[in-house]
């Protein structure tokens, strides 16, 4: 009954997210979507451990908790020493990391390198191409893969108009470089937390992406210089 029960609550919960995201509502975001997936989760663990354990249930629910922060726990600490280091590329957190002053001027050294560095790029469609998704590579270091978005964006606007192309064209190659580069070939963030449920090696499985990742990304950006 629960091996059918728990995957038709989790359709669901996508179910019930994609249409309130539709209807207009806020469709679950951020730490609501995992407050409401957690939720139902916990809800099908005590029934579960009820109709299993019966008179017992109520020490193996805790039992099972204690298990689930454990392995929580586990998964995910890699990311607290590796966070630390990319947080270091935003303004939003070198700030409170340095110690430094309310007013004084915030670091990021993520962003600021590649704004040092984008000048440098030739007007031409190949290079501001692979130009672009390097930028896109480098902002997505942060883990996030979404925080680079705005520069990678304001770039190929700025690139657009000299090397010939189509602004979202080169956008889109940027995105791709920031959201790929910051959700697979890092070894925090969502990768982490699908080498946790996995039980592998955040680091061995960031290595391994590395390769097919990158000949995708160059791959899809050849093509979208040629057909452009």
């Amino acid at each position: 009954m629960f091996a059918v029960l728990v995957p038709l609550s989790m359709l669901g919960v996508m179910f019930y997210m994609f249409q309130n995201k539709l209807s207009g509502g806020s469709g679950f975001e951020g730490t609501d979507g995992a407050a409401f997936v957690g939720g139902v989760a916990v809800i099908l663990s005590v029934m579960a451990t009820i109709v299993f354990n019966r008179i017992h249930a109520l020490d193996r629910i805790s039992d099972h908790i204690t298990d689930g922060f454990i392995f929580a726990f586990r998964a995910m600490a890699p990311v607290i020493p590796i966070a630390g280091f990319f947080f270091m590329g935003s303004a939003d957190f070198t700030g409170s990391i340095l110690s430094l002053e309310e007013t004084a001027a915030k670091p990021a050294f993520l962003f600021d390198m590649i704004q040092a560095g984008q000048t440098f790029i030739p007007q031409n469609s190949i290079i501001a191409g692979f130009g672009i998704l390097l930028v896109g590579l480098i902002t997505g270091l942060d883990g996030s893969g979404f925080s680079g978005l705005p520069l990678t964006g304001a770039l190929a606007g700025a690139m657009a108009e000299g090397v010939g192309m189509d602004a979202s064209t080169l956008a889109a190659i940027g995105q791709m470089g920031a959201i790929w580069g910051g959700g697979t070939i890092v070894a925090w963030s969502s990768l982490v937390a699908v080498a946790g449920f996995l039980q592998l090696s955040p680091i061995e499985l960031a290595r391994k992406n590395f390769i097919p990742v990158i000949t995708g990304l160059l791959i899809a950006t050849t093509v979208a210089i040629m057909i452009w």
